[in-house]
C-alpha cells in the first residue's frame, strides 16, 4: 500500500512517514474535508481499481478504516 500511502500523504500534505493506518483523520492536521474525501476516492481507484461509497469513506476515522473499506469493496 505504499503508493496508497504516498497518495494519502500528498492529500494531507504530509511527511509520508506520518502515514500510518492509525493516522487519525479527524484531527485539524488531517482536514478531513469534500476534497480530501474526492481526492481519496480518486486515488484508491487509481491504486487498486475499486470505487468508494463517499458515505462510508466519510465515515472513516483513520487510514486503517480506509484500508478496510477497500478490502471490503474489493470482496
Amino acid at each position: 500500500m505504499s503508493t496508497f500511502y504516498e497518495g494519502m500523504a500528498e492529500i494531507f500534505e504530509v511527511e509520508p512517514a506520518a502515514i500510518t493506518p492509525e493516522f487519525d483523520l479527524t484531527t485539524a492536521e488531517a482536514q478531513w474535508d469534500s476534497l480530501a474525501l474526492v481526492s481519496t476516492i480518486a486515488l484508491v481507484d487509481d491504486c487498486y481499481n475499486v470505487m468508494l461509497d463517499g458515505t462510508a469513506l466519510a465515515a472513516c476515522r483513520t487510514i486503517g478504516d480506509i484500508e478496510a473499506l477497500v478490502r471490503q469493496a474489493k470482496g
